[in-house]
């Protein structure tokens, strides 16, 4: 079975990432830590996909986001065995306070992105941050 090709995007404010809890009802890793996420459908532009899972998860449009930081894609295998061919983005965020939860996440965290070592993530979400977070830490806002 070829890997799932997926996004993650984390969301920045402030030198800070928006880490999601992910609630009981999703299909994989309920419980853990992750950024925004999901599936890239067949045909669809990952970037693309990313703004949809942002708007999705966190209500915030892409007007209140400004792509900060992209990295290469990469292959994660899960602790079951399931592939999943990442693709990770950072994003700068308007306003902290715009973010409002779906059903998919119980609980977010804005951290600094070392605490995510921390925390019961979803597989290869350091590796995610570390391909794609930005050169900088300024905001892309004035």
């Amino acid at each position: 079975m070829p890997p799932r090709p997926v996004v993650t995007a984390f969301l920045m404010h402030e030198g800070k990432i928006l880490l999601l809890q992910r609630s009981q009802q999703v299909r994989t890793f309920p419980g853990r830590w992750a950024g925004v996420s999901g599936s890239i459908p067949p045909g669809v532009d990952p970037l693309a996909q990313a703004y949809q899972e942002i708007w999705e998860e966190t209500g915030i449009p892409a007007e209140g986001l400004a792509l900060c930081g992209q990295g290469q894609p990469f292959l994660v295998r899960d602790e079951e065995g399931r592939e999943w061919l990442v693709h990770p983005f950072a994003f700068c965020v308007r306003e902290r306070g715009a973010v409002r939860l779906d059903w998919e996440h119980t609980q977010m965290r804005w951290v600094e992105p070392e605490a995510m070592r921390t925390l019961p993530t979803l597989p290869g979400l350091w590796e995610a941050w570390e391909r794609a977070r930005p050169q900088t830490t300024k905001s892309a806002f004035p």
